[in-house]
């Protein structure tokens, strides 16, 4: 188990790693701008080209982009706590499928960003409170059900999206695979994202100790004084809040909420006092980073973002785990 002193010092590289990443979205680009010019821009706009670029284009892109790797990376590490399984991620319990069949009915229609976005926060929800309903039953919620039934939830509306891409026009099948596989283009106000992902996150915290009991299993937990059942409903609804949140804005952006706590659990330990805020950072500085290279590396053509968040999570996520002692977690 790491030293605490370890665990923070993990904690301030990964400050400094999403506040580089950051840095790096608003110099790179179709024009490039040096540290210094993106300073004065921040702290004097002005009336320059690159002022322009870096306030109204780069910054709430950048911006969004963290918040929402953020809350990938939080949804996956409490839904790997609440299911105990380490394949867990944001989507397992069909939010993204949900929310693909809003986004893309909204696409089919012809509606602007305002409407993607609030049919796909719509079919988010709807596909959370599906699964949740169905999972309960009359036997009672159990991990088991709730992710079986997330799986199957998460089919149906893979089918639904797979049909609607079949009967799609052709002029919009670009911009309906383009959220499919994540899309940070379209973003604009970033305030609302990142409002949600420090409120989830300060939700999540005071009950990290609840958590650390519940990794260890529902018995334990029980025996310990944790009141069960109300957790793992708070968990779940967090998680999924959070989840159709970063859908909404980014598309269906995969292996963040999988590999990142992954990675942070091999680095800083199980503790959820520091794994949920470093799984954030880490979250957050990975999804930057990725879109940054998505739209500068074939530019002026802009790959899919998700691509590159597997690309980059893949290898980084296997270096570490051959490293890793056994059983060491």
């Amino acid at each position: 188990m790491p030293t605490r002193r370890r665990a923070v010092l993990i904690l301030a590289a990964l400050t400094g790693l999403s506040q580089l990443s950051i840095i790096l979205a608003l110099m790179v680009g179709s024009i490039p701008i040096s540290p210094a010019e993106v300073l004065s821009t921040l702290v004097d706009p002005g009336g320059s080209i690159a002022a322009d670029v870096v306030r109204n284009l780069r910054l709430p892109r950048a911006l969004t982009g963290f918040a929402c790797g953020g809350l990938l990376a939080l949804a996956g590490a409490l839904l790997q706590v609440l299911l105990r399984n380490p394949l867990a991620d944001p989507y397992v319990l069909g939010i993204s499928g949900g929310a693909g069949i809003g986004a893309l009915l909204a696409i089919i229609l012809g509606f602007g960003v305002v409407g993607v976005n609030g049919l796909a926060l719509g079919g988010a929800l709807g596909a959370m409170f599906l699964v949740f309903g169905l999972a309960h039953g009359d036997g009672g919620w159990t991990q088991s059900r709730l992710l079986l039934t997330g799986v199957i939830v998460a089919a149906g509306c893979g089918a639904v999206v797979t049909l609607m891409l079949a009967v799609a026009p052709d002029d919009r099948l670009r911009g309906m695979l383009f959220w499919l596989m994540g899309d940070l283009s379209q973003t604009s106000d970033p305030a609302l994202t990142l409002i949600v992902l420090a409120a989830i996150l300060l939700i999540a915290l005071p009950f990290a100790r609840e958590l650390n009991l519940l990794a260890r299993g529902a018995d334990v937990a029980q025996a310990l004084g944790v009141a069960v059942r109300p957790l793992r409903r708070g968990v779940y609804l967090v998680a999924s809040l959070a989840t159709a949140a970063a859908v909404t804005q980014a598309g269906a952006i995969g292996f963040i909420g999988l590999i990142v706590p992954h990675l942070v659990r091999l680095t800083i330990g199980n503790d959820q006092r520091l794994l949920l805020p470093a799984s954030v950072l880490a979250g957050g500085s990975l999804l930057v980073i990725a879109d940054t290279l998505a739209r500068t590396m074939l530019a002026p053509q802009q790959l899919p973002v998700g691509v590159l968040t597997a690309l980059i999570g893949v290898p980084a996520f296997l270096f570490l785990l051959s490293r890793a002692t056994p059983g060491r977690h």
